[in-house]
């Protein structure tokens, strides 16, 4: 399942901020200065885990980049789950497409994967366009990295916020491009080294209805006063995102400590070589190539992990399985 497990975080999470963003419903009756001050201090906490810079944060960021990409592939009209999203990708050779399902995932995972100072060039972003299924255009894509680079350098985290999906509603497209420049833009403004993907998983209430506001008044970088219900939205969603991706680093940390702890036990070679892929990504396919390793010694090292409880088949095949933490 893509929802975390119940399991307490290792940052504490003050009462308060739990009542504080429980639901949209509730917070839509919340004043905007509210709702900004929950959103900072879900970020905050959020800032704290990311800056423990944990051996397992990378798997941390890709089952957020899998939450975003099944988000993102519903909105686009499409069937495949999360689970059809991960065999895309895993399950494809080698050199061959991985469909325009494939391409949404990959979009979101290169928000995770690469470092954040890189993620809003121009080569990037005409790279997540094209991702997203988005015809290529390069006036666009220069016209996108010119405004996002002056909003951060002229705009606080709220104009940031807003100014990244008055960028691309201006142009009509999607918004989940929005909620990925946003993650971009925040993990650049904190001075994360990569960004942890949250907007995307929040996307259908992004708006309050899961699609573009086609007509709607385009707020200006500075000018939540010209449409406070919009910046209580975006700024309501980024605090349930940023409490979502809390309560889930609690999850993959409790079951990263069970694999650490089992891992000196491991006799197969290249096991360290196997934790460690575990550690960085959402998932690996019993099929990869491991150096080292053949298919049949990788295939009884997935068993034996998930008899001692450390990894799990995410699967549910008993072919082309597929394992994580």
């Amino acid at each position: 399942m893509l929802a975390a497990a119940a399991a307490t975080p290792a940052v504490a999470l003050p009462g308060w901020l739990r009542r504080a963003v429980p639901d949209a419903q509730s917070l839509a009756t919340e004043g905007v200065e509210d709702i900004a001050i929950a959103a900072g201090a879900a970020i905050g906490a959020l800032d704290a885990v990311v800056r423990r810079q944990e051996r397992w944060a990378g798997a941390w960021r890709q089952r957020q980049a899998l939450a975003a990409a099944a988000v993102a592939t519903r909105q686009a009209g499409r069937v495949e789950d999360a689970a059809a999203l991960r065999d895309a990708v895993l399950l494809t050779r080698p050199g061959d497409d991985v469909g325009p399902a494939g391409h949404m995932l990959l979009a979101w995972r290169r928000l995770a994967a690469r470092p954040a100072e890189e993620l809003l060039t121009a080569a990037s972003i005409a790279g997540v366009l094209e991702g997203l299924g988005l015809a290529r255009d390069d006036e666009t894509t220069n016209e996108l990295t010119d405004e996002l680079r002056q909003l951060a350098a002229t705009e606080g985290a709220v104009g940031m916020l807003i100014g990244a999906f008055a960028a691309v509603e201006r142009r009509g497209l999607p918004l989940t491009v929005g909620c990925w420049f946003a993650d971009a833009m925040l993990a650049q403004r904190l001075g994360w080294t990569h960004a942890v993907p949250l907007l995307g998983g929040e996307a259908a209430g992004a708006d309050g209805s899961g699609r573009q506001r086609r007509g709607a008044t385009i707020l200006a970088p500075k000018g939540i006063e010209a449409d406070p219900e919009r910046a209580k939205t975006l700024l309501a969603a980024q605090a349930r995102a940023a409490l979502r991706a809390v309560d889930q680093s609690a999850d993959i940390e409790r079951r990263a400590d069970r694999l650490i702890a089992v891992a000196p036990g491991l006799r197969a070679r290249g096991a360290d070589v196997v934790v460690d892929r575990l550690m960085s990504d959402d998932a690996i396919v019993a099929s990869a190539k491991i150096a080292g390793m053949s298919d049949r010694s990788l295939r009884r090292l997935f068993e034996r992990l998930v008899e001692l409880g450390a990894v799990r088949e995410l699967s549910g095949r008993s072919t082309f399985r597929i394992y994580g933490i």
